[in-house]
């Protein structure tokens, strides 16, 4: 599968020896280099010899690999987010948002945080199989399922493997309540299933909108739909009947933080009545893929947003510890936050609490099983 970006290499990349990858070869990507990932005993960097031999080098072009989990619910216990449970059907995203969480994830399976994270990716093509199966264990307790925790669950290649819509489908029939988290308007695809399950208050739909900025969009999550195709998104899912939320995340200091008021104004009049947001965070590789992208698109910028960054950070670039991770600490942070509260309340968003119900679940019956009495 191969997708081309369209906007022009940059103009000043960061070079070759100190890990860059030439723009020709990254256009249409997130990150600007694709070093190897923490676990590797050898850390790969290309280097032009001086006969250019750089130059020659493929283009990044989206490579797709088959994966079969015996088992797909993730369980976590983290108190900062809003579910227990989680299905990720992919493993990557070619959205390439350059701040994304998950990024380290990649170094796992032995590649880079970089590149690779929105290069290769690894579609779940039984993701559905087995969640029938372990749905259908009697020892299942049904909770909210959130879709798409570490992975964006309608990026490009949803379109092709429609690993989403097979999971949605299986979740209508057993009643199941799931959430859902995107920054594409390829939810809208689904828009058949999703007022259908609205209908019986199973689902509820969150949209991450980062900025309203078309160039600083492009250049940051260069695969993702635009800020307007995702509140067009947000009204025509709330006309639907489903329940809708906008996620401003990442909030990055200095960068995106003025658009705080106008994103919920936006997010309002597209009709969401609840709204999160979340502060930059930088574990791991994504601290020198983020320097990277600054140096590269906002080099004046840099310093003025890694010094804001570590005064919410206890003066680290970042602090896992929980409570704190997703909104930070220090008087930056705290005004970030108030401002958030404010706007909501001017705006009337979050003056109402929304739970999807859980009661309705019918377990499915795996051929062979026997059916449950209750």
């Amino acid at each position: 599968m191969q997708n081309a970006g369209s906007e022009r290499a940059s103009q000043a990349p960061i070079p070759v020896e100190q890990g860059g990858v030439h723009g020709q070869r990254r256009r249409g990507r997130g990150a600007a280099s694709n070093r190897s990932g923490r676990f590797e005993t050898l850390q790969k960097i290309g280097t032009d010899d001086g006969w250019e031999s750089l130059g020659e080098l493929d283009a990044f072009h989206t490579e797709v690999f088959m994966d079969r989990p015996k088992k797909i619910i993730a369980h976590n216990a983290s108190p900062d987010i809003n579910f227990d449970n989680s299905v990720n059907p992919y493993r990557g995203c070619e959205h390439g948002c350059v701040y994304c969480y998950a990024r380290p994830t990649h170094c796992f399976l032995g590649m880079s945080a970089g590149l690779d994270f929105e290069s290769k990716l690894f579609v779940k093509e039984n993701a559905a199989e087995v969640l029938e199966r372990e749905l259908a264990d009697p020892n299942y307790r049904v909770e909210k399922l959130a879709l798409g925790a570490n992975t964006d669950i309608y990026q490009p290649i949803e379109r092709q493997y429609r690993v989403t819509r097979s999971l949605l489908e299986l979740l209508d029939r057993t009643n199941h309540p799931v959430l859902l988290i995107t920054k594409s308007a390829l939810i809208l695809r689904d828009i058949d299933i999703l007022s259908s399950m609205a209908e019986r208050g199973l689902v509820k739909a969150a949209l991450s909108v980062t900025t309203l900025d078309r160039k600083l969009a492009r250049a940051m999550e260069p695969r993702a739909s635009t800020p307007e195709k995702r509140l067009e998104a947000i009204a025509k899912l709330n006309e639907a009947g489903v329940p809708t939320s906008v996620v401003v995340a990442p909030i990055i200091p200095a960068l995106n933080d003025h658009e705080i008021e106008p994103i919920l104004k936006r997010a309002a009049a597209a009709g969401v009545e609840q709204a999160g947001y979340v502060l930059l965070r930088l574990p791991n590789e994504i601290r020198d893929l983020f320097r990277e992208w600054l140096r590269e698109h906002y080099p004046d910028r840099e310093k003025h947003v890694f010094s804001l960054v570590k005064s919410t950070r206890g003066g680290k670039d970042y602090d896992s510890t929980w409570g704190r991770r997703m909104s930070g600490s220090g008087p930056f942070a705290w005004q970030i936050g108030r401002r958030f509260e404010l706007a909501c309340k001017r705006l009337g968003i979050n003056e109402q609490s929304f739970s999807v119900r859980t009661d309705l679940f019918t377990p499915p019956v795996l051929p062979g099983q026997q059916l449950r009495l209750l």
